[in-house]
């Protein structure tokens, strides 16, 4: 049985019913919504009453996410297919006590690795290097990218560059420019075998041998494979290490997050990890109705596995956050877009949704048009920060505050074909040209968005975002019975990719191969120099 099917019968009842209309309870606002911090979360303006909050309540407790959640914590190998830890949080447990995995207090080497990352990160930013080139794909591009763009107030150490795509052009475009001998390139693989990043780290070398660098001395490993790194010349005290109960997409707060510590200092940097670790606490001590990640979880759960809205959009109304949707895309899509459930068998309902977003006000004039009137429900999560860091400039974030709240409003108020008519009327139109010009300004409405609002977007506040959306899709994961650690789904492509490899470098024959991936082989020979 659909273990969402009692939920399912509530949601069919209510379906047709107005979001606006929960708010006659004038403690609609304050009852669902929930404060961690300084940061709030608001999803009054979704059609979840307290029938159905009390129902996906009970899923917290029939899925065992406290015990899921304690054993994650406590270093259970809870990623069951590869037999690993997930302790990802130890990396942020910087005023904690002991982490125990395997019998064995991990604390001290993660301490001592933070205070190598501090004692380079110092070194670099005290010394001649102006630019730093992050080489990594997934997990060890998106988090760091994403996290240095949206801290650039506090970015007071060298320019900071990442290129992740195997495409010549992104490791070409990047270097252009750059001074060989004052640029300081990170290598992140953790195995050292990743096929894009080593192929632009080889190019990254050779660009500056070629222009008097020395990649002895400016060339940095965020990897275990300590063979790896030293044949590739990599000086010992230029690797930093993390296990392989750090996941890629969950892995800025270690090593890989090193760009970041040169980019905005390590006292920053720990203020970074400061503001996960409040949001690992609250975690684990808020009970599940006031419990940030479980509500953003349940209201996830509610809007794709019980309304069947298939995407979900993250819009933050914060330019510096523009990256924003792209690492939040991998972290859920990649963690709990599977098939199979922990004990082998295939899910009886959809697991994750489609993520995806851009920041306001730019997806306003680009998507919002499919939001509001398109035929498809987008459940719609807006950020917005009280405060800007430009106080200069403090009547735009004053027009941005309202159009983001604008936006949720009109989402679920709408506009109804009379209201449209009265609008016509009172341009002078009459008759069946008023009727067609009004049913183009009818907006449905009723359509459900979440708002996360925060003073402004700091380093500990960041740290808390993220850690919520991580702890959102252990959750989410947890509820469906899907593993969200391990990514088996990337590793196919990647096979076929090696065995088309020298079919397309001509030194292989072509044989084997499906008739559509034949002919698009020959049309590219055909084609090229």
């Amino acid at each position: 049985m659909n273990k969402f099917s009692d939920l399912i019968r509530k949601q069919d009842a209510v379906k047709d019913r107005s979001i606006l209309s929960l708010f006659d309870n004038g403690n609609r606002g304050a009852d669902f919504s929930a404060q961690a911090g300084d940061i709030l979360f608001d999803f009054s303006k979704t059609n979840i009453d307290f029938d159905a909050m009390n129902a996906l309540l009970a899923l917290i407790e029939t899925s065992d996410v406290a015990a899921r959640r304690d054993a994650m914590f406590a270093g259970d190998k809870i990623n069951e297919t590869e037999g690993r830890a997930v302790l990802h949080t130890a990396l942020r447990n910087v005023d904690g006590g002991a982490v125990m995995m395997d019998g064995k207090d991990v604390m001290p080497a993660i301490l001592e690795t933070l205070k190598r990352m501090g004692d380079f990160a110092d070194k670099i930013r005290a010394g001649t290097i102006t630019d730093v080139v992050n080489i990594g794909i997934g997990g060890s591009d998106l988090g760091p990218a994403m996290v240095v763009q949206a801290l650039s107030p506090y970015h007071d150490g060298p320019r900071c560059h990442f290129v992740s795509n195997v495409d010549g052009a992104h490791i070409a475009d990047t270097l252009r420019g750059l001074d060989a001998k004052t640029t300081l390139v990170i290598v992140a693989s953790k195995t050292f075998t990743t096929i894009e990043t080593m192929t632009n780290a080889r190019t990254a070398r050779a660009w500056m041998l070629d222009h008097g660098g020395d990649p002895a001395r400016q060339f940095v490993a965020l990897s275990t494979a300590q063979e790896k790194t030293d044949d590739f010349g990599i000086d010992p005290s230029q690797v930093f290490g993390f296990e392989d109960w750090v996941g890629g997409r969950y892995s800025v707060w270690g090593p890989i997050g090193l760009s970041l510590m040169i980019a905005i200092g390590p006292r920053a940097f720990h203020a970074f990890l400061r503001g996960a670790q409040s949001m690992d606490r609250h975690f684990c001590a808020a009970a599940p109705h006031e419990n940030m990640p479980m509500l953003l979880a349940l209201v996830g759960i509610w809007h794709n596995q019980i309304c069947g809205y298939a995407t979900r959009a993250v819009l933050p109304y914060d330019q510096r956050l523009g990256q924003l949707p792209d690492y939040l895309q991998q972290l859920e899509m990649e963690s709990n877009g599977k098939s199979t459930q922990m004990d082998g068998t295939t899910a009886p309902f959809n697991t994750g949704p489609v993520v995806w977003g851009a920041p306001g006000t730019n997806g306003q004039h680009a998507f919002y048009q499919l939001i509001h009137q398109g035929t498809r429900v987008i459940p719609c999560e807006f950020m917005i920060a009280a405060n800007g860091h430009e106080p200069e400039l403090a009547h735009h974030h004053k027009l941005l505050i309202a159009n983001c709240l604008a936006q949720s409003e009109a989402l679920m108020r709408g506009r109804s074909l009379q209201e449209a008519s009265q609008m016509m009327a009172a341009k002078g139109l009459t008759g069946a040209e008023l009727d067609r010009q009004a049913r183009h300004r009818v907006f449905p409405g009723n359509r459900p968005s979440t708002t996360l609002s925060y003073p402004w977007l700091d380093p500990f506040t960041l740290g808390q975002i993220i850690a919520l959306y991580e702890h959102r899709v252990f959750v989410e994961g947890v509820i469906l019975g899907i593993n969200s650690y391990d990514q088996w789904g990337v590793e196919l492509g990647k096979e076929l990719a090696t065995s088309l490899q020298p079919i397309v470098e001509g030194s292989e024959p072509a044989v084997g191969k499906d008739g559509s991936t034949m002919a698009l082989l020959d049309f590219i020979a055909k084609h090229a120099d």
